[in-house]
């Protein structure tokens, strides 16, 4: 059966494309206060985001996208019919669901960087390019909709970063990972895997269950080619991660096997399903290899990549786990803020510093937040009784490595990721953002 195009112009660039190497990011989140105001920008900002369409323009690597909480709609003035079609995750927003997402304690809601997680984040617009320069001229179309109009605020800004050697704050090369989508144009980093349906993605089509398209927000035209998407504001514990590795591990080379160990890579971004036995760094930095790997031929007890590992949690690939993979992947992009921890320092700056994370995606439920809580803060999907992510898990945990003849137990890992706050938002199709802005 052929599947059905994809309708890339009215999809938003920031859906399925991937981000260039290096790239800066700006996060800007805007609060309505007069629903007249409200309705313009979104008339204005169809003409600033770009489409997924022509992913070999010169122009592709920089784009501004838009999205909506579920606040943002009702300050719209979205009929309630139309809003009661939304996803039950996303009508609560993140705040509500915390406790499922392990956002508990040092994470919880009270604790959340201001305004994350009330009820004035609106619109989240987010701008991508490859240098500030052109971040700065796409960042300033999109100020030219929202500051002549006296009804929108802007309310909280983050500026993030992607360095050419692509490494996040704990020093792991990042943004590897990214899934090949049907009609998409744009290649998966992993030809093992077979592209996903669209529908997992983009609302509207068919998606790995059935070959007819779920339920979508309605009316059509205002949840067709729309997506969803969470954003999350993590704060990285750095030093406390090295002291960890360097209490745990007798020497330089022990530190670095116990972090490839707990994160499935080492710092270059190869795969110890590669190199289980030492980094290389040339395969680190090839993208058409250090992501074309499985698990299950050659290990699925897990002596080169652990179960329990950060990568093998998040992503599974073929290896013999409760349920089917494929309705639970995810587009997942992080992008580092705050200055990098020198070299060498155990010792914590003060500094704020971490990832914004970014997950697209049709089903906050059986996506973002089954993986959250069913895979990263919790062990029963692979057969263990114990344990959580080791890297970005909750905390209070244990780690398993097995290896001959006795595994390797990691008792009481700290908790090396607080979230500071997010919210989960709509990322309309172009003409759904002309719709909104046509409301009366």
């Amino acid at each position: 059966m052929t599947a059905p195009a994809l309708e890339l112009e009215d999809i938003q660039s920031g859906v399925l494309r991937p981000r260039p190497t290096p790239f800066a990011a700006t996060y800007i989140i805007l609060r309505i206060d007069d629903r007249a105001a409200g309705r313009e920008l979104m008339r204005l900002l169809s003409t600033v985001v770009a489409s997924a369409a022509h992913p070999a323009s010169p122009s592709r690597d920089t784009w501004v996208s838009v999205s909506l909480s579920f606040q943002g709609l009702k300050a719209l003035g979205v009929p309630q019919a139309s809003l009661d079609s939304f996803s039950p995750q996303f009508q609560a927003g993140m705040a509500a669901r915390a406790k499922a997402l392990g956002d508990v304690g040092e994470s919880s809601p009270e604790n959340w960087e201001k305004p994350l997680g009330s009820a004035d984040v609106h619109v989240v617009l987010t701008a991508i390019s490859p240098d500030t320069e052109r971040l700065e001229t796409a960042l300033e179309r999109a100020r030219k909709t929202y500051q002549q109009l006296p009804g929108i605020t802007a309310i909280w800004r983050q500026d993030c970063h992607a360095l050419p050697d692509e490494k996040e704050p704990f020093g792991f090369k990042d943004g590897i990972s990214h899934p090949a989508i049907e009609g998409s144009g744009i290649p998966g980093s992993n030809s093992n895997e077979r592209p996903l349906k669209a529908g997992e993605f983009v609302l509207g089509y068919p998606d790995e269950i059935s070959s007819d398209p779920p339920p979508t927000p309605q009316p059509e035209i205002l949840g067709r080619n729309g997506s969803y998407v969470v954003f999350r504001k993590l704060h990285q514990r750095v030093a406390s991660f090295r002291q960890y590795l360097k209490t745990n591990a007798p020497d330089t080379q022990a530190e670095e096997l116990l972090a490839a160990k707990m994160m499935g890579r080492w710092r270059s971004g190869a795969p110890l399903a590669l190199c289980p036995m030492h980094d290389d760094s040339a395969i680190g930095l090839d993208s058409r290899r250090n992501n074309e790997f499985l698990y299950k031929a050659d290990d699925p007890i897990g002596y080169k990549t652990p179960p329990g590992s950060h990568i093998r949690r998040v992503n599974p690939r073929d290896a013999d786990v409760a349920g089917m993979v494929r309705i639970h992947r995810m587009i997942r992009r992080g992008t580092a803020y705050g200055p990098p921890l020198p070299e060498g320092a155990l010792e914590d700056d003060g500094l704020d510093r971490g990832l914004m994370f970014a997950f697209v995606g049709a089903n906050l439920g059986r996506q973002f937040e089954f993986v959250q809580s069913e895979w990263m803060n919790d062990s029963a999907f692979f057969g263990a009784t114990s344990g959580k992510d080791p890297v970005a898990g909750t905390g209070d945990s244990t780690f398993d490595v097995p290896r001959r003849p006795l595994r390797m137990r990691l008792k009481s890992l700290p908790q090396f990721v607080v979230t500071r706050g997010g919210e989960y938002c709509f990322l309309p199709g172009i003409r759904a953002l002309q719709w909104l802005g046509d409301l009366r």
